[in-house]
C-alpha cells in the first residue's frame, strides 16, 4: 500500500489561516508567529506541492487557482481536528466521567434514576459505556457496575443490590390449557435461561420443591435484556432479578405468576480502585449511587 503524501501540519495551519484572512501578518497574529515564519511556511509548502497558492499583489493576497481549490478540504480538516481536541482534552475534558455498566442493570435500574444525579451534579459530564460479562477491570473507566460475589482483589466493591429470584412472563401467556397456578406448571413452558449467573432456573426450582421439571429447556441467552424481552413478547418464563423488574411489574408488561421468590447470593455492584476517590465527580458519583442503593432497599 502507497504511502499517502501529507505535507507538515504546521504549513497547513499556517495556509489556511493565511488564506482565511488574505494576510500573513493577520496570520501571523492568530498563530503566535512572526509574519517572516508565515511566509517561510508558505514558501516551504508551496514548494512541496509545486504549485503557487497565493498571488502577491500590490493591495495584498490573492489565492491562486490552486489555491482555491485546495482551501476547502484544508480548511475542513483544521476545523475538524482543532473540534476534536478541544472536545477530548479541552478545558472540560476533566469532568468526564467515565461509568461502565453491566447493560442491564443500567436499562433496568440506573437509567431511570439517572435524571437525579444530573440535577444534583449537572456540572458533571457523564461517559457511560456498556459490559455484559467481563473478567478484568476496564483500565479506561473511573467506575464500573459488575454482577457478581463482591469480591475483585486490589478493587472497592459496593454492593447495590438485594435481590430476590423471581420467575416473570407476559400477562398473556398462563391459559387453560397451559396454566401457571404453581411451579409444577412451567414444565408446559418455555424456560428462558441466562447463561453466566451460578443460580439459575436448577437453583429455583429446587428451592421451589419442583426438582422434576427439567430445568435445561428453553432458550438460552447471553444477557438477561433479551430473556426479559422475549418474556415480555409472550414466548416464555425468565428469571428475573427483582431489582430489575420493579418497574416492569408495576408497569404490567410483566407478571409474576407464583408467590415463591428465593434470595440470590450474587448482586450488583459499584467496583472501583481505592484511588478513585482523589476524583471529585467519582466521588460524587459513588456516594449518589451508594444512597440510592440503599434507598431502593429500604423501599422493599
Amino acid at each position: 500500500m502507497m504511502k499517502k503524501y501529507l505535507p507538515p501540519l504546521n504549513w497547513l495551519r499556517a495556509f489556511e489561516s493565511a488564506a482565511r484572512h488574505l494576510s500573513f501578518t493577520l496570520a501571523a497574529q492568530e498563530l503566535n508567529l512572526t509574519q517572516a515564519a508565515i511566509s517561510q511556511q508558505i514558501k516551504g509548502l508551496e514548494s512541496k506541492l509545486g504549485a503557487v497558492l497565493f498571488k502577491r499583489r500590490p493591495k495584498g493576497l490573492e489565492l491562486s487557482e490552486a489555491g482555491q481549490a485546495y482551501l476547502p478540504a484544508v480548511h475542513e480538516a483544521v476545523e475538524r481536528l482543532a473540534a476534536a481536541t478541544d472536545e477530548i482534552f479541552g478545558q472540560g475534558h476533566k469532568k468526564v466521567l467515565t461509568v461502565r455498566v453491566n447493560l442491564v442493570f443500567f436499562i433496568h435500574w440506573l437509567a431511570i434514576r439517572l435524571p437525579e444525579f444530573r440535577k444534583l451534579h449537572p456540572g458533571v459530564n457523564l461517559h457511560i459505556t456498556s459490559n455484559i460479562w467481563v473478567s478484568e477491570v476496564d483500565v479506561e473507566a473511573d467506575l464500573e457496575i459488575r454482577h457478581g460475589h463482591g469480591q475483585w482483589p486490589g478493587l472497592k466493591a459496593e454492593r447495590l443490590t438485594w435481590d430476590l429470584l423471581v420467575p416473570v412472563c407476559a400477562p398473556s401467556l398462563a391459559t387453560e390449557q397451559k396454566p401457571l397456578n404453581t411451579p409444577k406448571d412451567l414444565a408446559h413452558h418455555e424456560l428462558l435461561h441466562v447463561l453466566g449467573y451460578e443460580e439459575g432456573w436448577g437453583y429455583w426450582l429446587k428451592k421451589a420443591g419442583s426438582e422434576h421439571v427439567d430445568s435445561s429447556q428453553g432458550l438460552q441467552f447471553d444477557t438477561l435484556i433479551s430473556a426479559l424481552k422475549v418474556a415480555e413478547l409472550g414466548q416464555g418464563v425468565a428469571l428475573a432479578r427483582s431489582s430489575l423488574v420493579e418497574q416492569k411489574l408495576a408497569e404490567g408488561t410483566l407478571v409474576a405468576p407464583f408467590k415463591q421468590r428465593f434470595t440470590t447470593q450474587e448482586a450488583f455492584y459499584l467496583v472501583y480502585s481505592p484511588h478513585s476517590t482523589a476524583n471529585p465527580q467519582a466521588a460524587a458519583f459513588i456516594a449518589w449511587l451508594i444512597a440510592e442503593a440503599e434507598a431502593a432497599k429500604r423501599s422493599n
